[in-house]
């Protein structure tokens, strides 16, 4: 089997059922989605097996979900049916809660960066923030165009957040804040004296 087909030499590029410009609004987001998707992968290898298996089962299933997103965005068959479901934006909902919990209180603006892991996640966040403004620019182009996507996208980047702040904290390297930064968020956690 060739890897290269030379059909997309003319720029030209293959959806689920048709062709468009390989800079057309639908493959800048999918494209961007895979880009989020490497990323992640990239973060999985920085991270320990044992002292993080929780968001390593996450970002498995987080990459599973990327696919199934960006191939709900390459599909413009007429009839289409979509692989991404509200569930896995709920399932990210709860995922942010239980590791907010265990998160150290966040008052300031924080720096990406920590170790390895943490820098690759902030790297996934702000693709995942640029993945999101794309849908929404597919989203007031075309009406066929699955909404979960977005939300997907806007919930995945609050997760990739937290975990790279989790992913600092359980090997005890603490956030870098911003230096100028105020005190922008309240915590519900006591403080100790």
């Amino acid at each position: 089997m060739k890897i290269y087909t030379r059909t997309g030499d003319k720029g030209k590029t293959s959806l689920i059922g048709g062709r468009v410009d390989k800079d057309s609004l639908r493959v800048e987001a999918y494209g961007t989605m895979d880009e989020l998707n490497s990323f992640v992968g990239k973060a999985m290898t920085e991270l320990d097996t044992v002292i993080f298996a929780d968001i390593l089962t996450d970002l498995e299933a987080i990459q599973n979900e990327l696919f199934d997103g960006g191939g709900d965005l390459a599909n413009v068959m007429k009839e289409r049916h979509y692989k991404l479901s509200e569930e896995p934006v709920e399932v990210l909902e709860q995922r942010i809660d239980v590791l907010m919990e265990e998160a150290p209180p966040l008052e300031k603006f924080i720096l990406p960066g920590g170790t390895p892991a943490a820098a690759t996640l902030h790297i996934a966040r702000t693709i995942a923030r640029r993945a999101e403004r794309q849908t929404v620019t597919l989203l007031k182009a075309e009406e066929d165009v699955p909404a979960v996507v977005q939300r997907y996208l806007n919930r995945l980047s609050d997760y990739l957040f937290v975990a790279a702040r989790i992913a600092n904290s359980r090997v005890n390297v603490p956030d870098n804040e911003y230096v100028r930064s105020a005190k922008v968020f309240r915590t519900d956690k006591k403080k100790e004296d």
